[in-house]
C-alpha cells in the first residue's frame, strides 16, 4: 500500500459517523459503537454510532412527523423539483470526494468508481431523473362506464414514511435509488445504510441537507441489522420499506412487514446467466463476463453474470479469452490509479468464498484458474484470485447459489432450447446476458429468460430504466416510471354529476 489508511482517512477528513434524526446529528442514546475495519488491510476505518429501538423510534416519529405535519408532501412541484436538481448537482460538485470515502468504506478502487453503474455521476443521474416526474405525477380521468352520472378521477399521492436499507457494494447507486422517487413522490425518509459502507452515505446525506431539504424528511440510523435494521423493518409508522441486499433478509422484511401491510420493494441475489452461442464474438464475451465476475466489486454484485452458459463449440475460445482477463486483474490500495479490483468486504465473506471454491473442485469441476488467496503484500486483506471453473454441471452449489465473488461457473450446452432450460433453472431470476450475432435469436431467447433485465452483446443499468428480479431475486422495479410509482398509493375519486355539483 502506497499510504496508510488512516492517511487516507486523514486526507479525506473522515469523522466518526453520527445519527441524523429531525436534522441534528448526534450520538446513539445507549452510547454503542460499531467499529469498521478496511477490507484491502484490516486496519480500522472508524466507529459508527449503533441505533437502537429508542433511536430508530426517535428517527421515525421524526419522519412522521416531516409527513403529516410538515411542508414537505404538500410542496409546489417545482419546488421539489428544483430542490431535487440541486441534490444532483451537489453530488457531482462532491464527486472526488464521495469516491474517496466509498473506497475507505468497500476498497472499491477509484480507477473503478467512475465507469461502473454505481458511479456518482450515475446516481446523479437518478435525481435528475426523479425531479422530471414530479410534476408528471397525475392520474387519469374516467367518463361513465354505462352512462351513469358520475365522473371518476384517479390520483397519486405519496405512500408516507419510507424505511430505505441500503447495502455496501453500490453505495451511491442504491442511496439514489431509493431516497430520489421517495422524494420525488412527497415521502418522507429514515435511512439505514450497511455498516460495511456508511461513511459515503452519511456524506451524500449532508449534501441533501445542503440543498436544503427540510429537517426530518430524511433521517439516518447506523448500525448492524441487529439491532438497527429489525428495529426499522418492523415499526408501526413505517408504511413502506425498500431494501436491497440477500435472499434471506429480504425474506425478513417479508415476514415483518405483514403485521401492518407495508409496503414493499425487494432487489435481493442473483445468479444471472451469460449465453453464449457460437456465431457470437466469443473473445469479447469471454472478456465481458469474466469482467463482470472480477473488475471493480470482484463479484460482489447481485447482477454479474457469475453463470457462463456457452455451446461447446465456442467453450475452449471462451474459457482462454476469460481466462485472460483473470490474469491482468490489478488488486492492492483503492487509491492507487492501477488497481483495478477490489477484496471481499470482510472476513466471513472471504471464509464463505473459498468454502464454495473447494465444494466446486470436490463437486467434480475443473479448476481452470485461481481458487486461492492472494499472497505477498495482499496477505493483510480480504483478496480471493480471479476464479474460473469449467466443466460445471447446473446442479453443482457453483452454478446454483450466488457466491458473492470473483468466481465464474462455466457450463456447456448443444442447443438453442437446453441453453434456455439451463438459464431458467435457477432460484433467482434478476439479470441475464445473450451473446449471438442473429438478431432473431437474441430476442427469441430474451423473451423466454425468465429475468427482470437480459442485456444482448453488453450490459448496462440505466436510471430511467426499471431494474428488478424476477421469482426469488425480489419484488418490484428500481428506476423509471415504475420507481416513481411505487412510492405512491392510488386514489379513486369519485364525481357525482349532478346540478349542485357544477
Amino acid at each position: 500500500m502506497a499510504l496508510t489508511v488512516q492517511q487516507h482517512r486523514d486526507a479525506a477528513g473522515l469523522k466518526d459517523g453520527l445519527l441524523l434524526v429531525d436534522g441534528q446529528w448526534r450520538q446513539a442514546r445507549a452510547g454503542r459503537t460499531w467499529t469498521h475495519h478496511h477490507p484491502a488491510t484490516g486496519e480500522v476505518i472508524g466507529e459508527i454510532a449503533v441505533a437502537d429501538a429508542e433511536d430508530v423510534d426517535e428517527a421515525v416519529r421524526a419522519a412522521r412527523r416531516a409527513f403529516d405535519e410538515g411542508p414537505w408532501p404538500t410542496l409546489r412541484v417545482g419546488e421539489r423539483s428544483r430542490l431535487l436538481r440541486r441534490c444532483s448537482d451537489l453530488l457531482r460538485e462532491n464527486a472526488d470526494d464521495l469516491r474517496a470515502r466509498q473506497a475507505l468504506d468497500n476498497s472499491v478502487p477509484l480507477s473503478f468508481a467512475t465507469v461502473y453503474a454505481g458511479s456518482v455521476d450515475v446516481a446523479a443521474d437518478v435525481f435528475d431523473h426523479h425531479a422530471g416526474w414530479i410534476d408528471k405525477a397525475g392520474g387519469e380521468t374516467f367518463p361513465p362506464y354505462q352512462g351513469g352520472d358520475h365522473l371518476a378521477m384517479t390520483l397519486r399521492e405519496p405512500v408516507g414514511v419510507v424505511a430505505a436499507v441500503l447495502p455496501w457494494n453500490a453505495p451511491f447507486l442504491l442511496f439514489a435509488q431509493k431516497v430520489a422517487p421517495a422524494l420525488a413522490a412527497g415521502c418522507t425518509v429514515v435511512l439505514k445504510p450497511s455498516e460495511h459502507a456508511t461513511f459515503s452515505v452519511l456524506r451524500m446525506v449532508e449534501l441533501l441537507q445542503e440543498a436544503g431539504v427540510p429537517d426530518g424528511v430524511v433521517n439516518v440510523v447506523t448500525g448492524p441489522g441487529d439491532p438497527t435494521g429489525e428495529a426499522l423493518i418492523t415499526h408501526p409508522l413505517v408504511d413502506k420499506v425498500s431494501f436491497t441486499g440477500s435472499r434471506e433478509v429480504g425474506r425478513r422484511v417479508v415476514e415483518a412487514s405483514a403485521g401492518t401491510m407495508k409496503r414493499v420493494s425487494l432487489e435481493l441475489g442473483g445468479k444471472s446467466p451469460a449465453i453464449v452461442f457460437p456465431d457470437a464474438d466469443v473473445g469479447l464475451a469471454g472478456m465481458t463476463a469474466m469482467g463482470m465476475v472480477t473488475l471493480g466489486l470482484s463479484g460482489q454484485a447481485c447482477v454479474a453474470t457469475t453463470r457462463a452458459l456457452v455451446h461447446r463449440d465456442a467453450y475452449d475460445e471462451f474459457i482462454g479469452a476469460a481466462e485472460m482477463i483473470a490474469g491482468s486483474v490489478t488488486y492492492g490500495d483503492p487509491f492507487d490509479p492501477g488497481v483495478l479490483s477490489s477484496p471481499l468486504i470482510n472476513q466471513r465473506q472471504l471464509e464463505r468464498v473459498l468454502g464454495f471454491v473447494e465444494q466446486g473442485q470436490q463437486e467434480g469441476a475443473r479448476l481452470v484458474t485461481g481458487g486461492a488467496r492472494s499472497d505477498g503484500d495482499l496477505t493483510a486483506g480480504n483478496f480471493v484470485q480471479p476464479t474460473i471453473f469449467a466443466d460445471v454441471a447446473n446442479s453443482m452449489a457453483i452454478a446454483q447459489q450466488e457466491i458473492f465473488g470473483p468466481v465464474l461457473a462455466v457450463v456447456p450446452f448443444d442447443d438453442e432450447d437446453e441453453a434456455v432450460r439451463l438459464a431458467n433453472d435457477t432460484e433467482y431470476g434478476l439479470g441475464a446476458g445473450v451473446y449471438t450475432k442473429d438478431v432473431q435469436r437474441a430476442f427469441r431467447v430474451a423473451k423466454r429468460l425468465r429475468a427482470g433485465t437480459v442485456g444482448i452483446n453488453g450490459f448496462q443499468v440505466e436510471p430511467h430504466l426499471p431494474f428488478g428480479g424476477y421469482k426469488q431475486s425480489g419484488l418490484g422495479r428500481e428506476g423509471g416510471r415504475s420507481s416513481f410509482e411505487a412510492y405512491t398509493e392510488l386514489k379513486t375519486v369519485l364525481l357525482p354529476l349532478t346540478e349542485e355539483m357544477m
